[in-house]
């Protein structure tokens, strides 16, 4: 991998007993947003099931940065393997393992081997909300209209 960009944030990583030999997340490509994770266990998910699985490791995120913990789009497109809660946030303020929550949506069971590729970690900036209460809001086109108001698949 060439030299380190000098935007490159610091973050602090500690590796647990049972992530000993993996190596640490890393970039695949030059270009790539998102650093692969590997599973520090082996384990097999079957049909509709979800499990934390382990990665060896803790971090100590900056403050002002979340982990956003993201699929891998292979496993999702052939094997239905996904984040139930994708995607999934680190705060900064969490020092345990980082675990990544996977769900097998396809038909048949999902052996996960230890140092498989299970995921992406993706650092970002954080932006906090001051809250402003209002007695009302301002009115846009769309107004109050939800799910389905802009169009889309046949209406919906």
């Amino acid at each position: 991998m060439p030299d380190a960009p000098s935007a490159q944030v610091p973050v602090q990583i500690k590796r647990l007993e049972h992530g000993e030999d993996l190596a640490l997340p890393s970039y695949a490509t030059e270009g790539a947003a998102g650093m692969d994770v590997l599973a520090a266990e082996a384990v097999t998910i079957p049909p509709g099931g979800r499990h934390a699985v382990a990665t060896g490791f803790a971090v100590a995120i900056p403050a002002g940065y979340e982990i956003q913990v993201r699929p891998r789009s292979g496993l999702a497109l052939k094997h239905g393997i996904t984040l139930p809660n994708t995607p999934g946030t680190i705060d900064s303020d969490y020092r345990g393992e980082l675990k990544v929550i996977l769900i097998n949506h396809g038909s048949e069971d999902f052996p996960i081997a230890r140092g498989d590729r299970i995921a992406q970690l993706v650092l970002a900036p954080v932006t906090l909300a001051g809250w402003s209460e209002v007695a009302e809001l301002d009115d846009t086109a769309r107004g109050a209209g939800g799910f389905g108001s802009t169009g889309g698949h046949g209406k919906l």
